[in-house]
């Protein structure tokens, strides 16, 4: 559920970011290198994604060499981004985007279009994500756009900032609003390593410190670590219908036990493995099984004498 005052809370958890986060600045880059980091920093600590980036750069001859190699190759290269195979995906099809639009490595000209225009240009290339846009749109398209990832988003959940449609979405409402322009780029930056410490680990004890010093009433929303062996309790189907009352129900259960009881009536019970083999008869009962009847005994079962 939306928080009712999302621009307080916003605003309030800007306060509290500044006193646990350091803002990150944004380096010169050209606009395709400042697109190819972006596919590096989302869901990643700023650390690890300058790292991917330097990574890529020198490990290539250019740009189109990094185009032309496979996502495994870009994933070894950037392995550590914790999820270096989408990032590699991403990467790989923004400048396989960038070079059939432009038959070139080439983004500057997007500086001299209107906002609009611009943002409508890079949705159509291959490999961008909302995230990627909108940190260009900041860094160096002159807009006012706070990039969200899929960590920010969830911790925008937790927070009660943003609701399920939101999420689907993708976008926070009032977020540009609440957290004017001149702060944008320190606000983007502090979130964003919230971001990546949750997505690094979300059962940590000081960033669930962090998110209960911004909104106290989140605790139940918090992510919680699952029980070791606990499965969940699996029901039988019933033979009632959906939406049947307390009676059909009661009288299906009684139906079902009877059909369980006879079940387990027709079914044998299986062999005492401790019992063994049966026993042999002694041995003069078998010869006395074996024996022949006396023919000379009568139907009353009495035998005819001889007169001496």
């Amino acid at each position: 559920m939306a928080h009712p005052n999302r621009m307080a809370l916003l605003t309030k958890m800007h306060k509290v970011l500044k006193k646990h986060y350091k803002p990150v600045p944004i380096p010169e880059r050209t606009v395709l290198e400042h697109l190819l980091y972006a596919c590096c920093l989302e869901n990643a600590h700023y650390e690890q994604a300058d790292k991917a980036f330097a990574a890529v750069s020198t490990s290539f001859f250019d740009w189109n060499e990094v185009r032309v190699s496979t996502v495994k190759e870009l994933a070894e290269v950037m392995n550590m981004l914790p999820e270096a195979q989408s990032s590699a995906a991403n990467l790989k099809r923004a400048l396989q985007g960038v070079f059939e639009s432009t038959y070139s490595f080439d983004l500057e000209l997007l500086k001299k279009q209107n906002l609009g225009q611009a943002q409508q240009r890079l949705k159509k290339l291959e490999g961008t994500t909302p995230f990627t846009i909108s940190y260009l749109t900041q860094a160096t398209l002159g807009g006012h756009s706070i990039p969200v990832d899929r960590g920010l988003m969830q911790a925008f959940v937790i927070l009660g900032l943003a609701g399920g449609a939101d999420r689907s979405a993708g976008v926070v409402p009032g977020l540009e609003r609440a957290i004017p322009k001149n702060k944008g780029v320190e606000f983007a930056s502090l979130a964003h390593q919230l971001s990546a410490d949750l997505i690094a680990n979300p059962y940590s004890p000081s960033l669930h410190k962090v998110l209960l010093e911004i909104a106290p009433d989140a605790k139940d929303q918090l992510p919680k670590r699952p029980v070791k062996g606990v499965k969940p309790k699996v029901s039988e189907p019933s033979s009632a219908p959906a939406g049947a009352g307390k009676e059909t129900k009661a009288k299906a259960a009684e139906t079902d036990g009877a059909a369980k009881g006879l079940a387990a009536k027709k079914t044998p019970a299986p062999p005492d493995k401790k019992a063994g083999p049966p026993k042999r008869p002694p041995a003069p009962e078998r010869a006395a099984a074996k024996k022949p009847a006396d023919k000379k005994k009568s139907a009353a079962g009495i035998s005819k004498r001889k007169p001496r």
